[in-house]
């Protein structure tokens, strides 16, 4: 089983830490956003990646060879067209008969796909939320999927794609694709993966929806910090720590120096971090961050900064310098 990985965006709103850091390997609960999805495909078997990368797309490719045996494959996208064209890209590396899954480079999910493949229709993960309007919007009867739109102004069902789609085999995709970039069809402007299917749908294809209950985003600072929760509540590493205050769930690199500090909860401080008279709570900490005598809340810090003061909330770029007196 293949899985294409689309990781080329820019990653606008989650800027200044995507100044120098591309965002699929922005870290939280032990290791990046990209390793997150990809050992959960490994624990689904699949066996090979296509990554589609362009900004800063080396630091992704190098990041993905040192740490994986598995066989993967990059395609550069140098134009940011929509996610529609990158998956039309990504093509070039699927053979024609052979089944896919596509998953989304910002988007991490928690969700059992062993056993995908064993019917013969494509299928498409989704999710119930409260305003789907900046997603793709399913219409369903039972479990088939019969209509699908992307970012309505009117939504007709609460149900979304959730990041998560299974192709029985690449033909019927990139014929579709191919008709919506040769006729210029677009929506706000970019060439979307959800007009390519819709299109299938209109020919005949049949879609059935899987419903993911575990479907965490990682595309704004906000919804950054809530995946981060959620994902401590299940992969903190520590609980005690002499000379501090630990209150879990908190994740702390084995390298990271931690004293006379309060940490916790929600907390992740990354390797060889180091953080004195502080106390921190539902915050990320980058790799080789100093933090002394500060109070941080709901706060974002990158790799290799420094801050020393008070504040309460913060999102500080990588390589930082700040300091404010302490009263």
């Amino acid at each position: 089983m293949r899985a294409i990985i689309p990781v080329a965006g820019v990653g606008e709103r989650l800027r200044p830490f995507t100044h120098t850091t591309p965002k699929p390997l922005l870290s939280f609960a032990g290791k990046p956003i990209l390793a997150h999805i990809i050992d959960g495909l490994l624990d689904n078997n699949v066996d090979e990646l296509v990554l589609v990368v362009g900004y800063m797309g080396e630091k992704i490719e190098q990041f993905v060879k040192e740490r994986y045996s598995i066989p993967a494959k990059f395609v550069w996208q140098d134009k940011l067209l929509g996610l529609g064209y990158a998956i039309y890209l990504a093509l070039e590396k699927i053979p024609d008969d052979e089944p896919f899954l596509i998953i989304l480079g910002d988007t991490i999910i928690e969700a059992d796909i062993s056993d995908v493949s064993k019917t013969d229709t494509h299928k498409i993960g989704i999710h119930w939320v409260e305003d789907p309007r900046r997603f793709g919007v399913l219409e369903l009867s039972g479990k088939r999927i019969i209509g699908m739109v992307e970012k309505p102004e009117s939504p007709k069902s609460n149900w979304v794609i959730a990041g998560l789609y299974y192709f029985t085999d690449a033909r019927k995709l990139r014929s579709s694709l191919n008709y919506i970039i040769e006729n210029n069809i677009s929506t706000r402007g970019e060439i979307q993966l959800t007009d390519a299917l819709a299109n299938m749908l209109n020919d005949g294809e049949v879609f059935e929806s899987i419903v993911i209950e575990g479907w965490h985003d990682c595309g704004k600072p906000e919804t950054l910090l809530a995946t981060h929760r959620e994902m401590l509540d299940k992969n903190g590493n520590v609980e005690k720590l002499e000379g501090n205050i630990i209150i879990p769930p908190v994740h702390i690199a084995k390298n990271a120096s931690v004293k006379s500090s309060i940490i916790g909860p929600y907390v992740s401080l990354g390797e060889h971090s180091q953080i004195e008279s502080s106390i921190l709570t539902d915050s990320i900490v980058g790799d080789g961050t100093i933090i002394t005598k500060c109070v941080l809340d709901n706060s974002i810090i990158g790799n290799d900064a420094a801050f020393s003061g008070r504040a309460y909330r913060l999102n500080l770029g990588n390589s930082s310098r700040v300091e404010l007196e302490w009263e």
